[in-house]
């Protein structure tokens, strides 16, 4: 049974619009997301695919205010500031905007995208997020990383003159990383740090070419669970003692500062995804939809071009889909899940004894009518979901 609720529960946290830029300067090795290396970009025919693809979804979600938007990648601080200022102005004209909307854009800090960084602004970018991954030259090498420890300095002191919010990225348990390597580079870290910290750690995934050397046995010294665990635990204590507490697993901020734009997915709100790879959640005439893109950037722009729809698939979520999405996401961030709003779609009997079971075991609780993960169960938080949602 499709899910048709008398109030439309997106309403509860949000609406997002999230644009995909694919390209990137080189591949990482430990990169799964949907990124390409192009010697040549047309931005002008992008810029042109964007703005059809907002105007098509503006039409669907008509009359909507529009809380944040966010560039990700690849590596969206290679687009043109003119490309960037394009895209907004389509979606300003598409939609309200509210008073307080968060425009975010992902960036690397090489010397070529932090010269930018003053046009991104003028442009109407006003929170940006680095993935600077390491505070060593020797490991920025290991990940494959185009700049070195001082173009990373040299681009976030350009950041913090020309935006209000910076974030960056750090990634721990390297090869060959110590506890106290680690609690060494995340003081450095938090002495700099604006408002926001996004600390994970590295996982190796299949399909990356870190994923093929693992399988060959060729990606030596990396932390053992045991030590990925103490760097867990070392990371939410020390930044909670600098004023950066945990908001969710791997991000970080002082009070006021949190990401407004993800707390739209773990919050379980609705946002559009346009661009190759976009993943979107979007009610129309109170039915959550599912979207997904063609993963190649040339698929994608034919395809807006010549049927005038970026999606690959539009599935329609049962209310089971919609409680599990829900519990997944906000399971992850310290407020939990409202179970008023989970109850909406229903829970069956065996959910809520899985819960009670949980419960039993410090892994979770319910307080103030949110169901949250403790402490103890938040380095567990893939273990309890398979508990928690096991038919």
């Amino acid at each position: 049974m499709l899910a048709v609720l008398p109030i439309e529960d997106w309403q509860n946290a949000g609406f997002g619009l999230y644009l995909h830029w694919p390209f990137c300067q080189a591949k990482c090795p430990y990169c799964d997301f949907n990124s390409h290396v192009s010697d040549h970009v047309d931005q002008g025919q992008w810029l042109k695919a964007f703005r059809s693809e907002i105007a098509r979804y503006g039409a669907l979600t008509e009359g909507r205010v529009l809380n944040t938007i966010f560039f990700g990648g690849g590596t969206p601080s290679l687009m043109h500031p003119d490309t960037v200022a394009g895209i907004l102005d389509a979606a300003q004209h598409t939609w309200t905007w509210a008073n307080d909307i968060e425009i975010s854009l992902e960036a690397n800090p090489t010397s070529i995208e932090a010269d930018k960084f003053d046009a991104f602004r003028q442009a109407g970018i006003n929170r940006v997020s680095m993935g600077m991954q390491a505070l060593n030259d020797a490991d920025l090498k290991r990940l494959g990383r185009l700049h070195s420890v001082e173009d990373g300095k040299r681009a976030f002191d350009i950041a913090r003159s020309s935006f209000g919010r910076v974030s960056f990225d750090l990634i721990y348990a390297r090869q060959d990383q110590t506890l106290a390597d680690w609690e060494a580079e995340l003081r450095e870290a938090l002495s700099m740090a604006v408002d926001h910290l996004s600390l994970y750690q590295l996982t190796i995934e299949s399909g990356t070419a870190f994923g093929a050397r693992y399988d060959r046995g060729l990606l030596r010294g990396l932390p053992d669970e045991d030590t990925s665990a103490d760097m867990y635990e070392l990371t939410q204590t020390l930044c909670a003692d600098y004023g950066f507490p945990g908001y969710e697993v791997s991000n970080h901020a002082k009070n006021g500062a949190i990401s407004k734009h993800n707390m739209i997915y773990w919050t379980y709100g609705d946002y559009v995804g346009i661009g190759p790879g976009a993943h979107g959640r979007v009610t129309v005439e109170g039915q959550k939809l599912a979207t997904t893109t063609p993963l190649m950037p040339d698929t994608w722009l034919s395809q807006v071009e010549k049927t005038g729809t970026g999606d690959a698939e539009v599935e329609p979520l049962t209310a089971d889909d919609q409680a599990v999405e829900m519990l997944m996401m906000g399971l992850r961030i310290n407020q939990g899940v409202d179970l008023v709003r989970l109850g909406n779609f229903g829970q069956k009997p065996e959910f809520l004894n899985n819960i009670s079971k949980l419960k039993e075991m410090g892994l979770l609780d319910i307080d103030g009518g949110h169901l949250r993960i403790t402490p103890k169960g938040r380095p567990l938080l893939n273990a309890v979901l398979r508990d928690l949602l096991v038919d």
